[in-house]
């Protein structure tokens, strides 16, 4: 065999050994964060099976036998941990304890559980739900609003609905965690979160984020160009995910289930040539993508766009004013042919 040969040879074996360090990896973080028992117990039965795979590829002289078995137990596991099942019954944070749900009526939506809190600081609240009807065919607007809170390239997408520039409802999509339950991007890989879509007053869902977080956080209020048609479709899409995840619960994941890829998901079905691109993965990036696909005001360049976007001030002097969506709006761009 020559030189170019043995070196084909031996980055094919690199390649697949770094492919089992990086299942032998996803296999211990699985097992520890699966729904086995207690925590010694996982502990043990993962570093087990990190343990059981180096040894077994260090110490075992057929190698090609050993990795067949090695992918066999893998994909025993990965088959395992699929049928590990969401949950809508835990004892959950309060802020994410109430499932939002609509009765629709012809044109007539009412959603109910609309999420409304009044916040003395981010974790000092009451609680505060309402119902309300929504006629499909006054819906006018799409908005996306973006939340930035460590820098440019992750942010919190949500979208909101607005009814002839009258009602607002906005739609958050989160981690629906439970109580004492803290947020991991690692643990949000291995379903330790269900999914939950907060259907909320904007007073709320802006302002626990501009007035109450600390440190607060840099909202941005996209004006997003859509047509009609494609506007009560997306409205439609969220109110059918409600209603199915009030009987079907999913879970989150950290990188193909969140705020932004599933949004994408959404605007995909209604035929959308949106991709799940760099700049969905890294959320931060979305409003620029929005923006690169003709979606957003295109007057002047994004940098721009998105200085005038920035809401934070708007938010801290309207407070919790009923017309708090409308002055929020006041003076932001709109896309050319929107009303």
């Amino acid at each position: 065999m020559g030189l170019a040969g043995k070196g084909v040879r031996y980055a094919g074996r690199g390649l697949l050994g770094l492919a089992v360090v990086i299942m032998t990896l996803w296999g211990v973080m699985a097992i520890y964060y699966s729904n086995l028992g207690s925590e010694t117990l996982r502990g043990s039965l993962s570093a087990a099976f990190g343990v059981a795979t180096a040894a077994s590829f260090i110490f075992l002289p057929r190698r090609g036998l050993t990795l067949a078995f090695f992918l066999a137990a893998f994909a025993g596991l990965a088959w395992w941990w699929s049928t590990i099942p969401p949950s809508n019954d835990r004892v959950w944070q309060k802020d994410v304890a109430v499932l939002p749900y609509a009765v629709i009526r012809g044109n007539e939506i009412r959603i109910h559980n609309i999420r409304n809190f009044h916040y003395r600081s981010e974790t000092d609240y009451d609680v505060r739900y309402y119902a309300k009807t929504f006629d499909l065919a006054k819906l006018s607007s799409v908005d996306l609003i973006a939340v930035y809170w460590m820098g440019d390239a992750i942010a919190h997408i949500m979208v909101s609905f607005g009814f002839e520039g009258k009602e607002y409802i906005a739609f958050s999509i989160e981690t629906r965690k439970e109580e004492g339950e803290d947020y991991s991007t690692i643990k949000g890989f291995f379903k330790q979160y269900e999914l939950i879509y907060i259907a909320g007053d904007e007073r709320d869902l802006i302002r626990l984020r501009t007035d109450y977080r600390r440190p607060q956080e840099d909202v941005y209020l996209f004006r997003l160009s859509a047509r009609p048609a494609n506007a009560r479709g997306l409205f439609m899409e969220y109110v059918r995910q409600i209603n199915s995840m009030r009987k079907t619960p999913e879970w989150y994941n950290t990188l193909t289930t969140n705020c932004t890829t599933n949004v994408v998901r959404h605007v995909r079905a209604l035929g959308s040539r949106a991709r799940y691109t760099w700049e969905i993965l890294l959320s931060g990036y979305a409003p620029h993508y929005a923006y690169e696909m003709g979606g957003l005001y295109r007057g002047v360049p994004f940098k721009e766009l998105k200085e005038m976007s920035y809401i934070n001030r708007k938010a801290h002097m309207i407070g919790d004013d009923p017309e708090f969506s409308r002055k929020i709006r006041e003076g932001l761009p709109v896309p050319e042919g929107r009303p």
